[in-house]
């Protein structure tokens, strides 16, 4: 038996090294699932070790099986809990929700852990095999019982807002925990609990934790930008080129030349796909040469700029300043005959220091209740949308997918609205002057 959990541990052992060695941002959610694999390796180093001292209850000094059992037990107890805040983060991911049952989750925790060290243990001796037994050795079984429970009821009020590869995950890993629990509740000698734990780890690793699956995802939505800055709006470039010529008849050269060179200058600074993350500075310069053009197509429209200089080394994904300033333009100014204001911003977070906020404000006439339901549903389950090559939507929709998968899922673009009217799109980002892939 003892052979079965070391090669359970050298499983789970290569998962951790691929995991480790991915160098993928530490998230919440991913730095659970880290501590998910340590805390398994652990137990299932317990879980060799109890396997051999309790069928050799003769020959082991009882304090020595007794410290170990309490070991094995206490991290199988941690390794459950771990799975429960997994699935719950998972959850306020997905959905936004928060996390109510945290309070409950952790109470147990410290209650089972305090019984792990103070209750007394019994082995059960049988011609099959020796096992632990008694009201100890229950404990596993009511914190699994108890941890299920926390698991359904967070998932119920949230089942339908899930994603369907994720839903499956989850009911995969429920369904193998307890199926192995009940085999070893009907054939105690068996000792199969460690199997299970790791199981359910290796579920949740292929499924959504798979450093080539958040691969393919990346490859993915820099195939969608690269779509998206070959056809960025061929009205716009249209309609530019269409005011140069009308310029060209009224003047010298003197302005068509530098409409031209900041025309140039966007679809120089547009095209540059060779790097995921760019310098702030790069990605407003690439927006100042834009909205150049766009107020001087539109003289009734203006573009102010508040940005903080400690900033301007930040990195931030490549080319989403754009798609959202031309969504303002769109949806707020649009119908307004381009005649406001955008004001574009960037500044520490207040809540958080190692956060930057930019913000992109306009004075149009804001989202209509239908756009705004559509907007909020887009960003918020944004992991269910497709990408999308045609409609007003494709910019935003292209930058949630990036800011989440480059940055972390608690980064992200939200929107409200302005007291005095239109809309502000909010930008959460990491700062962080290092090199990213």
């Amino acid at each position: 038996m003892i052979r079965m959990e070391i090669a359970l541990f050298l499983i789970l052992a290569f998962v951790a090294f691929v995991y480790f060695s991915a160098g993928r941002k530490h998230t919440l959610l991913h730095k659970t699932f880290s501590e998910l694999l340590i805390v398994m390796l652990i137990h299932l180093v317990f879980d060799a070790v109890t396997v051999y001292t309790v069928n050799h209850l003769d020959t082991v000094d009882r304090l020595f099986n007794d410290i170990v059992h309490r070991l094995f037990i206490g991290t199988l107890v941690l390794a459950v809990y771990l799975f429960y805040k997994y699935i719950a983060i998972l959850v306020e991911e997905e959905t936004g929700k928060q996390r109510h049952l945290d309070i409950a989750a952790k109470i147990y925790l410290a209650v089972a852990e305090l019984g792990v060290l103070l209750l007394p243990i019994h082995y059960a001796v049988t011609e099959k095999g020796n096992y632990s037994d008694g009201i100890h050795a229950n404990v596993c079984y009511v914190s699994m019982v108890f941890y299920l429970i926390l698991c359904i009821g967070t998932l119920l009020s949230s089942w339908s807002q899930m994603d369907q590869k994720k839903k499956m995950a989850i009911g995969v890993a429920f369904i193998i925990e307890v199926c192995v629990s009940v085999l070893q509740g009907l054939n105690p000698t068996w000792l199969i609990s460690g199997m299970g734990l790791t199981l359910m780890t290796m579920a949740f690793y292929l499924t959504l934790e798979n450093p080539d699956i958040l691969r393919a995802q990346l490859v993915e939505q820099k195939m969608s930008m690269l779509y998206m800055k070959s056809q960025v709006n061929p009205h716009f470039l249209y309609n530019t080129l269409d005011t140069i010529r009308i310029q060209a008849q009224l003047n010298d050269d003197k302005q068509v030349a530098d409409l031209l060179m900041r025309l140039v200058d966007f679809f120089r600074l547009s095209v540059k796909v060779d790097r995921q993350m760019v310098a702030l500075d790069d990605e407003l310069e690439l927006l100042e040469a834009y909205m150049e053009l766009m107020c001087y197509r539109y003289p009734e429209l203006r573009c102010d700029y508040d940005i903080d200089p400690d900033l301007g080394g930040v990195l931030v994904p490549n080319f989403i300043l754009q798609p959202v300033v031309e969504n303002s333009l769109i949806h707020g100014l649009k119908n307004k005959g381009y005649r406001g204001r955008v004001c574009i911003s960037a500044k520490k977070s207040k809540k958080d220091y190692r956060c930057m906020e930019l913000e992109v404000m306009d004075t149009g006439t804001g989202f209509s209740e239908e756009t705004k339901e559509k907007i909020k549903d887009l960003l918020l389950n944004y992991a269910k949308q497709a990408p999308k090559l045609e409609g007003n939507s494709i910019g935003i929709l292209n930058v949630q997918k990036r800011i989440k998968l480059l940055c972390g899922r608690e980064y992200g673009l939200s929107y409200t609205e302005n007291e005095g009217g239109g809309v502000t799109a909010h930008l959460l980002l990491p700062i962080s002057e290092e090199g990213w892939e």
